[in-house]
């Protein structure tokens, strides 16, 4: 691909996350967290995450992370691979 092309996907791509984060979100912010998207490198299929409020400090966030964000985001997008905590 070219770089516009590239760019352009990126773009694409990173709405994709965004959209299904703000799925994902209500849920935590119910128990007084949240997350931010940082980064999607459409190379690797990996997807930066910053968990925030009580997520962040939680014992509990890597099964957030991994059995309810990564899961979701690897059922509703193929494309991704991994989901990691920044």
């Amino acid at each position: 691909m070219n770089k516009k092309k590239d760019l352009e996907y990126l773009r694409i791509m990173k709405e994709k996350v965004e959209k299904i984060i703000q799925e994902i979100r209500p849920t935590l912010q119910a128990d007084g967290g949240d997350v931010e998207v940082v980064d999607v490198d459409t190379n690797t299929g990996i997807v930066k995450l910053r968990l925030k409020g009580a997520c962040a400090g939680c014992p509990m966030s890597q099964y957030t992370l991994k059995l309810g964000i990564e899961a979701q985001l690897k059922k509703k997008l193929p494309e991704v691979k991994e989901v990691v905590a920044v």
